[in-house]
């Protein structure tokens, strides 16, 4: 499959990254020759230094035979136009990355006029995940699967849940909650477990479950499932909008800091019944001020990575407040998950599931498609669903006969509208859909489950 990306910028290059595992070629376009040269020094893919809404440009980087265009650079107008070339010049799918709120609610012109395959708005979906992570606090990582009828929810387990040298056989026969374990994350290991694995005050644990029953598994634990009454956002940009757009309509009283007196008249034209404060968000005394000792949640939404982190850990020592954070560099990553600040979000990584879940889907072969796709555990692990809308070698024998890959759990099965953990007994049929959790890289489609 070959795949042009128009745009070097950070989701340009994470995407560049992650690509070239998915048996593609990949050809990158940027204005910026140091850019160019500086990633195709670490990625396996040939440069284009020029303007991706160029015909020339598009030419010479392979446009008539490109499968897929993806166009990710800052300027919305930009990749709207690149996409619009593309599809006039080859006859390839297109991607256009779109932030702008104005835009968000023309998605359907856009796409059905202008032949926009798919668009992905970075800052609406950052701002879905943490509203769905202030609906759920205590959990530290939310996705979601079967059109948010599944969920996959990470926790740290604490002494008080008394869950400590417990298998999770003995966990599930305890406390008799419909959830699948689907991973434990150490000091030192990661694994998808089965039975037999034992849990340990201070691991992460995913399980994968309906909202209700990780409510149930979680009460009777003894962790909060209840959702956050307010929240205080530090940053006024775009994330910080549709986020608390979202919060209002769940009924959560919202206060937004910012800095730019403009951007907070805007905003507070925009979101009436927010608090909508001109002030900087990194001032002590203004955060005590505004109630962040006895406030429910905080969310830290600057444009600085450091700003974020800091502001979460000063958060953490005066308030037991469930703490989110946004950061947009990727190389730090596993020294910031290893401060406990709650969650941390990272747009980037997002932006990046959702155009390689369509990448795969594309390269599907007939019998299933992939519905959704997250990375998880540190990028060490995917979690993929699948539709079955075909006959296939797996469809109509149960989960005992098939012989599976190593280090892979069928997670779940969403038929006629019910949710169900598989056991062994269980078949898969055409029109379910299935949630698998793997180490194994690449899956495309469902039969890809099955040991060669």
């Amino acid at each position: 499959m070959q795949i042009i990306i128009v745009g070097c910028g950070k989701v340009g290059r994470t995407l560049a990254e992650q690509l070239q595992e998915e048996d593609t070629d990949i050809t990158l376009i940027d204005i910026n020759a140091d850019t160019i040269n500086e990633i195709i020094d670490e990625v396996d893919a040939m440069g284009v230094v020029g303007n991706g809404a160029s015909i020339n440009t598009l030419m010479e980087a392979g446009i008539e035979t490109a499968d897929i265009l993806i166009a990710v650079t800052v300027s919305d107008e930009m990749n709207l136009l690149c996409c619009l070339i593309a599809q006039k010049t080859g006859h390839c799918h297109t991607i256009a990355r779109v932030r702008n709120p104005i835009y968000s609610k023309e998605i359907g012109f856009i796409k059905e006029r202008l032949g926009v395959t798919m668009i992905i708005n970075p800052e609406l979906a950052a701002a879905q995940e943490i509203s769905r992570l202030l609906r759920f606090p205590s959990a530290i990582k939310i996705d979601t699967f079967a059109r948010g009828k599944v969920e996959l929810l990470k926790f740290k387990v604490m002494p008080e849940f008394n869950l400590d040298g417990k298998s999770i056989q003995e966990i599930t026969e305890h406390f008799r909650c419909d959830v699948l374990f689907c991973a434990i994350e150490g000091k030192d290991f990661t694994t998808i477990p089965g039975g037999t694995n034992t849990i340990r005050n201070g691991d992460m644990v995913s399980i994968l479950a309906t909202p209700q029953n990780a409510a149930a598994f979680f009460k009777k634990i003894g962790l909060k499932t209840h959702q956050v009454k307010n929240a205080i956002i530090v940053g006024g940009g775009t994330i910080s909008y549709y986020l608390t757009k979202a919060l209002l309509a769940m009924k959560i009283k919202v206060k937004v800091i910012e800095k730019d007196k403009n951007r907070c008249e805007f905003l507070s034209e925009e979101l009436v019944d927010a608090t909508i404060i001109n002030g900087d968000g990194t001032d002590r005394s203004l955060l005590l001020e505004e109630g962040l000792g006895s406030a429910e949640s905080f969310v830290t939404l600057t444009n600085m990575d450091e700003e974020n982190v800091f502001l979460s850990l000063f958060a953490k020592t005066i308030s037991n407040a469930k703490l989110v954070a946004k950061v947009n560099r990727l190389a730090y990553d596993d020294i910031i998950d290893s401060l406990d600040i709650g969650s941390v979000i990272y747009p980037k990584y997002i932006t990046a599931d959702y155009i390689l879940q369509y990448v795969r889907a594309t390269q599907n072969s007939i019998g299933s498609n992939v519905e959704t796709l997250y990375h998880i555990l540190d990028g060490k692990a995917e979690a993929l669903e699948f539709k079955i809308s075909d006959h296939s070698p797996i469809v109509g024998k149960t989960l005992q006969e098939l012989n599976l890959k190593k280090n892979l759990l069928v997670g779940c099965l969403y038929r006629d509208g019910t949710v169900r953990i598989p056991r062994g007994h269980d078949t898969l049929e055409i029109g379910d859909s299935v949630v698998i959790v793997t180490t194994n890289r690449g899956l495309r489609d469902i039969n890809d489950i099955l040991a060669k």
